[in-house]
């Protein structure tokens, strides 16, 4: 009989300090033995934003304990590991250089297999945590940093579709929410607040809605906020009107963009029931979550999410993405360095700065 493989993840790529235990079951799935978050919330609130040397400050202190707590939850001591995963980028150096130095330090002097992981694979592979699902499949990847469309063939094998231009989506929802000084953190209080607000009162862009693609820009969008913002002197009923046009814009754009990503990937995989999985910290966003349910039901596909605790930065899915690549005979690479920048597709072109042609 096979055994099933059990591995502690660590993840500290930007203000998350987060450790968890995850156990591969025999469903295709995992058993998750513990999962600890601390959130940096107060350290950086009074800023409207993360400052990386506080960040990486507050890694240092939690860290130690959050994994011994993650080994306690979980009832599993260092001898029944099997390896150590730890992400590796991409996020903050300074931040990721910490969770990635204890990694390789426990998996040194416990003899076990280290696997630096790519944070985005983490994203990736995190519906598979919960819900067995067949390569391949189509990812929107929709965080504070990233905002993706990518073909997943297979675990470390992937093929981007679109991306944003400039910025990502999670940032462009974290800006709105300092215009509109909603609070930290800024993606959760514009969809609270956006509830409160009349969404089609302002006409916002949809920047390159009709030409490129899937793929997305988000700058112009965050301009025109910005703009509007200064016209309405802090009136909060119309603070609300703005956060609820800007929501509203974001679906219109991905409901539009998603529409062409599922078309491109039915095209280069000959799929005829093509599974979305969407994946990130925005992916919690339950008016995009209806949003591309209302799409999936109109040209016929499934959208797959993770559970909302792991669509933010977790160590679960690192944790799952180092069983996965530790099961696929994938490296064991305990003299990987902290990364700020790392594709998930390689091949792909960098599509941001100056004199960009779409």
């Amino acid at each position: 009989m096979t055994k099933n493989i059990t591995f502690l993840g660590i993840e500290t790529s930007c203000d998350e300090t987060a450790a968890a235990v995850i156990r591969e079951n025999d469903k295709g799935t995992a058993d998750i033995l513990s999962n600890i978050v601390s959130s940096q919330f107060s350290e950086h609130e009074r800023f409207g934003g993360v400052v990386p040397e506080l960040a990486a400050r507050a890694h240092l202190e939690n860290i130690e304990y959050i994994i011994n707590r993650a080994l306690e939850k979980s009832r599993t001591s260092l001898s029944q590991i099997d390896g150590i995963a730890a992400t590796a980028g991409p996020g903050l150096v300074v931040c990721l250089t910490i969770g990635l130095n204890f990694g390789k330090s426990i998996a040194k002097f416990s003899n076990k297999p280290f696997m630096g992981v790519n944070h985005l694979e983490g994203h990736a592979l995190s519906v598979g945590l919960q819900t067995k699902i067949k390569f391949p499949y189509l990812l929107l990847l929709i965080s504070g940093g990233h905002t993706q469309f990518l073909i997943v063939e297979e675990v470390n094998k992937y093929k981007q579709l679109g991306t944003t231009i400039d910025d990502a989506l999670g940032e462009a929802f974290d800006k709105t929410a300092k215009m509109l000084d909603l609070g930290y953190p800024g993606g959760p209080n514009v969809e609270k607040f956006s509830n409160f607000g009349d969404k089609h009162f302002f006409k916002l862009p949809e920047p390159i809605i009709n030409k490129a693609g899937c793929n997305l820009s988000f700058a112009g969008l965050k301009t025109a906020v910005l703009r509007e913002s200064k016209k309405i002197n802090g009136d909060q009923k119309m603070k609300y009107n703005l956060a609820a046009s800007f929501q509203n814009t974001v679906n219109k754009i991905l409901y539009k963009k998603t529409k062409i990503a599922i078309e491109m990937f039915k095209e280069k995989t000959k799929s005829k029931n093509p599974k979305l999985v969407v994946a990130g910290g925005v992916a919690a966003n339950k008016s995009i979550r209806k949003n591309l349910f209302n799409l999936s039901k109109e040209i016929k596909f499934e959208t797959v999410y993770p559970d909302a605790k792991f669509c933010g930065d977790n160590a679960a899915m690192i944790a799952w993405a180092g069983i996965k690549r530790f099961n696929r005979k994938l490296s064991n690479n305990a003299n990987i360095s902290a990364r700020s920048r790392w594709p998930l597709d390689e091949k792909a072109p960098y599509l941001k700065g100056p004199g960009l042609k779409l």
